[in-house]
């Protein structure tokens, strides 16, 4: 298994927007999810998306964030917008409910005033 591959982190104002991308070897037949880690907190995932297209969102990032996937080109991207200083973290991509080997090295994405 080839693990994913973020991209599209950064630095971003409060109120602003980032969009993150996730390359992965095989989407199809997949749900995905991406998963975020702050310092010193646990790993909390914030979006999943099936691969029939249903969505799920953590509550905190309803209405800012959009979960997408295109399985003709194995990628998932994440819209974030609106963003706040608690969405500070480490964001990484994977597969839910598989080892930490499904699941790529993550994005650093920093908001700030």
């Amino acid at each position: 298994q080839v693990p994913p591959v973020e991209s599209g982190g950064g630095l971003a104002q409060v109120g602003g927007s980032l969009r993150l991308s996730c390359a992965i070897s095989r989407i199809d037949g997949f749900a995905m999810a991406w998963a975020r880690q702050a310092p010193g907190n646990q790993r909390e995932l914030v979006a999943m998306i099936a691969n029939d297209g249903s969505i799920n969102y953590e509550d905190s990032v309803k209405g800012r964030f959009t979960i997408s996937r295109d399985n003709a080109h194995n990628m998932l991207y994440l819209q974030m917008n609106n963003l706040k200083h608690e969405d500070t973290a480490v964001y990484s991509c994977g597969i839910p409910g598989k080892s930490l080997a499904y699941w790529g090295q993550g994005t650093q994405v920093t908001v700030s005033s």
